[in-house]
């Protein structure tokens, strides 16, 4: 078993890739532990609460005691599926802020700045915004991801965008076009109904090529042969054999498992590596380092009207969306229901947004639990950029045995304050007229939490992951020894060798991660071929006012 090139893990950027290069002429293997994707629950947009709860679809990770939420452990669902994450996530799509890619490449990975990755953004996606209006000039025409957005026929989405503009924010009619700043219709990775994951975008056209194959096994290390990567160890059927790579391997197994797969191989900090008796490669002090996810808890309402997504909430309403989507890949199991967003700036001095909302026209958690009150809707919240850094560590020097993942959640004063300012940035929001009509009362946090300490305890208390992990691998210039790949995804100190997933991130994105995943899979692609897209000299828009006001 060998190929030009060897990915190991069949997600949102593996996918990507393995489209790309065998799309070039070049072999592919494609390394997936997990199984199949084929079925309702996975391709059904509306019955997204259950495959990210499933062991079949999920590694059924979780974080290590977190100190500042009361020692709670979160779960931290990663795709353990064909497709990956991009078969188990919320679906929504969210390209990120100019700003952040700016700031990627200011901190040393060069070449990533927003006008190198607009043109790939673009080149991957095809969008159809439904008529409702976006800028179309900076969007994509015929990529292999499908776009859309969500119908927005309940009243609750203008309602809400509605009581944003009335509050003094911006609208916007594409966060993912020229102004990601202000309130307005969400997007969605779904085609025809379905779910649009990578593997459905990607990786089934990708198969249908001689030169790409996918196969089962679980990837046990990286091989590496006097300082080259060689290959791929993995277990499948009880027996333990190498994949050969002929030119590369590429790590794109998330940033959970990318740097526990480098440490296994011997390529991290050499004093751990040593713990666990394994021999040093590379001695990279910033593999698992760097560890970022966004926070939020859900902002939940009970509605006035009896207009929400609570009345199919019985095995009834859930046996009747579930039949129409089955038969006509229609109705309300044909959106993922996050169809109205905003992304607004907490303060002024603040460049650009730095706080998030996803609106949803049902109170439920991503468990599936509808709130006790019945009708509500929420919008979940919580702050962009936190400065807290967690870590990725080997549990024992076993494959088999589950990283430990220690997020190190509000460990900044300015993680308290910023919350702080997303539940009295959100209270105001719904407090605006477009709302009267429909708030009857807060469920949580509740009207009679508003000093600072009671808000503190909600948030230690309620604060969930939006399962965004990213930043394990990091990118960055050569001469910085916590960088891990350089600005080609080559792992830094290793030949043959590069990683190429969210794990690279040097900062942590605006919004939903699966977006910059599969674009990193995009460009890392082309910088394996030895080509680039030519920069885009689009001008994002930012607050020309960010200095004087918060909106």
């Amino acid at each position: 078993m060998k190929a030009d090139y060897v990915i190991v893990g069949a997600g949102s950027a593996g996918c990507a890739m393995a489209y790309r290069l065998s799309e070039a002429g070049k072999s592919v293997l494609v390394i997936e532990h997990g199984g199949t994707d084929v079925g309702p629950l996975i391709q059904m947009p509306g019955a997204l609460s259950y495959p990210m709860n499933m062991s079949l679809y999920d590694w059924g990770y979780k974080s290590q005691p977190e100190p500042h939420l009361d020692n709670r452990e979160l779960v931290t669902p990663r795709g353990k599926v064909v497709g990956g994450s991009s078969s188990i996530n919320g679906m929504v799509y969210v390209r990120g802020h100019a700003g952040d890619y700016n700031h990627w490449a200011e901190s040393g990975a060069q070449g990533w700045s927003y006008a190198d990755v607009l043109p790939y953004f673009k080149r991957m996606e095809t969008w159809d915004s439904r008529g409702q209006g976006g800028d179309a000039d900076w969007r994509g025409t015929d990529g292999p991801l499908h776009v859309t957005r969500g119908p927005r026929d309940n009243p609750l989405h203008d309602a809400f965008v509605s009581a944003g503009a009335q509050a003094g924010y911006p609208v916007t009619e594409d966060y993912n076009g020229e102004q990601q700043e202000g309130f307005g219709p969400m997007e969605m990775t779904v085609y025809k109904g379905q779910r649009w994951s990578a593997a459905n975008a990607y990786l089934r056209p990708a198969l249908k090529r001689d030169n790409c194959e996918m196969i089962r096994g679980f990837a046990r290390k990286v091989v590496i042969t006097e300082g080259r990567a060689t290959g791929v160890e993995i277990e499948r059927g009880g027996k333990v054999e190498v994949i050969e790579a002929e030119i590369e391997v590429i790590l794109a197994a998330s940033s959970i498992n990318s740097p526990k797969l480098l440490m296994l191989s011997g390529i991290g900090p050499a004093e751990q590596l040593a713990e666990h008796g394994i021999e040093v490669v590379a001695d990279r002090p910033g593999v698992g380092k760097n560890l970022q996810d966004h926070l939020e808890f859900y902002f939940q309402y009970a509605c006035k009207q009896p207009i929400t997504l609570f009345k199919y909430w019985n095995l009834l309403g859930k046996a009747w969306v579930g039949a129409q989507w089955f038969f006509s890949k229609t109705g309300l199991g044909a959106s993922n229901q996050f169809e109205s967003a905003a992304f607004i700036r907490s303060d002024k001095g603040v460049d650009y947004p730095d706080i998030q909302y996803h609106f949803l026209p049902i109170a439920v958690r991503y468990d599936g639990q509808a709130a006790a009150e019945g009708h509500g809707f929420q919008a979940h919240v919580g702050p962009m950029r936190s400065e807290s850094r967690g870590e990725i560590t080997l549990a024992s020097a076993d494959p088999k045995e589950a990283p430990k993942i220690f997020f190190n959640y509000m460990s900044t004063e300015q993680d308290w304050i910023d919350f702080r300012k997303c539940v009295r940035l959100t209270r105001e929001v719904f407090a605006q007229e477009a709302m009267t009509p429909f708030v009857k009362h807060e469920i949580q946090p509740g009207d009679a939490l508003q000093s600072d300490a009671e808000i503190d305890g909600f948030i230690r208390e309620h604060a969930e992951s939006a399962y965004h992990p990213c930043g394990t691998c990091k990118m960055g210039a050569l001469e910085d020894p916590m960088a891990v790949v350089d600005p080609e995804c080559r792992v830094i100190g290793v030949e043959g060798l590069r990683v190429a997933d969210s794990s690279i991130f040097p900062r942590i994105t605006n919004g939903n991660l699966n977006g910059p995943s599969i674009m990193t899979g995009e460009k890392a692609a082309d910088h394996i071929l030895g080509r680039r897209l030519p920069a885009s000299n689009a001008e994002p828009w930012f607050n020309k006012n960010w200095q004087e006001s918060q909106r």
